[in-house]
């Protein structure tokens, strides 16, 4: 059996791969991309140079603004959250858990740093600059619906972490673990390469502690097989979650989480909020990546 993209991608990053043509390490790139690993794939290549030299200063951009949010939530109560992964890699926004009395001097301080407003909604504001988008999480939460319990994230596992040379607040390595276990199965359906190295590199006590409490062991579990999957060469990443699987971790959910059963309901108001509810659904199923 032909080795998969995938594995072939983790050889590369690994230093014992290389693409054997143009055309190969053209498909490797854009499936680096699309699992949030190309600054990575571009690096352990050496190039193109036009590309690594653009990736790169695409990511000290990211670096900047980052450290220019965190800088102005100083004194507030937050954790980077999705923030710790083991290889660096480039985002156009930065997600940010904070707790609830502290949204508004957050929201003040950004403002004043020239951020507005784009999106307020009942557990998320986001905020943008010049193409830079801050999302400031209450609780972790799609469509309304709460998956985990930010204030116990935030009491319970925040430490602090380095920022382009300064000092921030994050969440630790075992509770980013069961947090991408969480986003990729409740709220994306997509697991990304950069979720199974997540797992890899820091699943231990504290990330199945962080999974039991937040009520999510199942999508880590799920999450754990999808990369058992791709680790084993017998499917490629991103992997979108089956239909049947996803029934069967949302009934548990609904069964065990009193605060993703509450809330549930609050899908049908998010959906009839928007003019163009239908052409997200559509895009969410037929999208490759998040």
């Amino acid at each position: 059996m032909p080795e998969s993209e995938s594995l072939k991608l983790l050889r590369v990053l690994g230093g014992s791969y290389r693409p054997s043509s143009a055309g190969e390490a053209s498909r490797l790139a854009e499936r680096a991309r699309l699992n949030k690993l190309y600054l990575a794939y571009l690096r352990a290549l050496g190039g193109p140079r036009g590309e690594l030299l653009g990736e790169e200063a695409r990511y000290r951009w990211y670096l900047r603004n980052a450290v220019e949010v965190v800088n102005a939530l100083r004194g507030l109560e937050y954790a980077l959250y999705k923030f710790r992964r083991p290889v660096e890699h480039v985002s156009v926004d930065l997600d940010v858990l904070i707790e609830r009395g502290c949204v508004a001097g957050a929201v003040r301080a950004l403002r004043d740093r020239g951020f507005r407003i784009s999106v307020a909604e009942p557990y998320t504001v986001t905020l943008e600059r010049r193409g830079f988008i801050v999302d400031l999480y209450t609780e972790p939460a799609f469509a309304w619906v709460v998956y985990m319990d930010g204030g116990r994230l935030l009491r319970e596992y925040s430490e602090d972490v380095e920022l382009g040379g300064v000092l921030a607040r994050g969440l630790s390595r075992g509770a980013e673990v069961a947090v991408a276990a969480a986003h990729a199965v409740y709220k994306e359906h997509v697991v990304l390469l950069m979720d199974c190295l997540v797992a890899w590199s820091w699943l231990g006590g504290e990330a199945w502690s962080v999974a039991v409490e937040s009520g999510v062991e199942a999508g880590l579990v799920e999450m754990l097989r999808v990369c058992s999957l791709v680790r084993g060469g017998l499917a490629e990443a991103p992997f979108r979650l089956e239909p049947y699987v996803l029934a069967g971790l949302y009934a548990g959910k609904v069964a065990r989480d009193p605060a993703f059963r509450a809330t549930l309901p609050n899908v049908v108001k998010y959906l009839v909020s928007r003019r163009d509810a239908g052409a997200r659904v559509l895009a969410r199923i037929m999208r490759k990546s998040y």
